[in-house]
Parts: structure tokens; C-alpha cells; sequence
């Protein structure tokens, strides 16, 4: 991939009259990480146990580290006196405890989803309502670990706003690709159509006409 003049082109919008119509700019301001150095992305992969996809380990590397980017821009990978990891919103750290684990196929995440389903507890099935509000609270906190599960082997990119965020899967079969978690709102985790280049030059191009005052054509956003 040949990032050449992308970060220049994220940079310039910082002046143009029209950004704040752009949606999340209020938050990222047009504003770039500096990019890593190839011993930086390597030092990171060595210490989270994964390989970056190449899409991606090529923007660190040419472009930022992370900041202005789709929605309200890419989670930022930096390194502090505890580690690698990326910064979320409310500079958070963000590391995902599973990411070594392989990213699971959407089979595998149905035949989960299915499984403890059909494991809810059933009140005519126990003596009295305690011990089935018991077992419910029970079955209930499995969900937790699940939907942890669902994202293993990926890392979170950003938010889009009420909840839902962007994901890219970084091992397993499906390395490289994006997904929208849109589970807040009881949706789906769903693949979305574009590699990482395309999903970032796409929004850089949007970005820069509506800056400048052109219409986007796309519908509404989450806020």
C-alpha cells in the first residue's frame, strides 16, 4: 500500500473553513500521531504476540500512529511505562486480553451465540423463583465472557458514537479485515465490505469535501 501524501492531505484539513461539518471532527481535530518506526511496530508486535495486518502496519509506519480517521478517528497506539497499547476515548488504555487468541469465524461465533441460548434457564424448571432468579444470574453473566470472546484476535479501532465501534481482525483466517460492532444496540458483528485502505481514503475523501462544503451523499451518522 503507498500511503504517499495521506498524512499531509489529513493535516491540511485541519485549515480548511468547513471542519467542522464533518462528522467526529470535534473530537480528532484533524490531528496525527507521529507515525512509528519500523523497531517501534516491531517492538509492539513482539510484546502484544500478534503480527499487524500489512494494510495496517504500513499506515503506522508511513502515516500516524493513530488520531483523525473515520467516526471519531483511530485509537492511537503509544507506548508508556506499562506498555504497548492504543488510547481510547477519555485516554483510556486499550489492549485487547485476548488479541493473541484466533479471531473466530462468524460460524463459530453463531454456534456460540446458539449454544448458550438455548441454555437459558427456564422458571417452570425450578422449585421456587430464588433458585431460578439464581441460575438466570448465572446463565445471565456467561454473556459477558462471550462477547469478550467474539472480538478475540482483533483490535478495537475506534468509535462511531452511542457504543458501536470498528474492529480489525489481526490473526486467524480472516487477518486484515474490518468489522462493525454494532452490539450496544443488540446488532450484529458484521464484516464490512472494504479493506482498511479503502475504509481510510474513503472517509479521507468524504472528509475533505465536506470540509469543503460540498454534500457527503451518504446518510445520516450515529451520534
Amino acid at each position: 500500500m503507498n500511503w504517499s501524501g495521506v498524512r499531509e492531505r489529513v493535516l491540511a484539513l485541519r485549515k480548511a473553513p468547513g471542519t467542522a461539518k464533518v462528522f467526529g471532527a470535534g473530537g480528532h481535530g484533524f490531528r496525527l500521531d507521529p507515525p512509528l518506526s519500523e523497531a517501534e511496530v516491531a517492538e509492539a508486535e513482539a510484546e502484544l504476540g500478534v503480527s499487524f495486518p500489512p494494510a495496517y502496519r504500513s499506515f503506522l509506519l508511513e502515516v500516524a500512529a493513530g488520531g483523525a480517521g473515520p467516526d471519531y478517528g483511530l485509537y492511537p497506539l503509544r507506548r508508556d511505562d506499562q506498555g504497548w497499547h492504543w488510547v481510547a476515548l477519555g485516554d483510556t488504555r486499550e489492549v485487547n486480553p485476548l488479541l493473541g487468541r484466533p479471531f473466530p469465524s462468524e460460524a463459530e461465533r453463531a454456534r456460540w451465540t446458539e449454544e448458550l441460548d438455548t441454555r437459558e434457564p427456564r422458571e417452570e424448571d425450578f422449585p421456587d423463583e430464588d433458585a431460578y432468579r439464581a441460575a438466570y444470574r448465572a446463565w445471565d453473566d456467561e454473556w459477558e465472557p462471550l462477547n469478550q470472546a467474539m472480538t478475540a484476535g482483533a483490535v478495537c479501532l475506534g468509535h462511531q458514537g452511542c457504543g458501536y465501534f470498528t474492529w480489525l481482525a489481526v490473526t486467524g483466517p480472516d487477518s486484515g479485515t474490518l468489522w462493525n460492532d454494532l452490539r450496544a444496540a443488540d446488532g450484529p458483528l458484521e464484516p464490512l465490505s472494504v479493506d482498511f485502505p479503502t475504509w481510510y481514503l474513503t472517509w479521507l475523501h468524504r472528509a475533505a469535501q465536506e470540509a469543503a462544503g460540498a454534500p457527503s451523499g451518504r446518510p445520516g451518522r450515529r451520534r
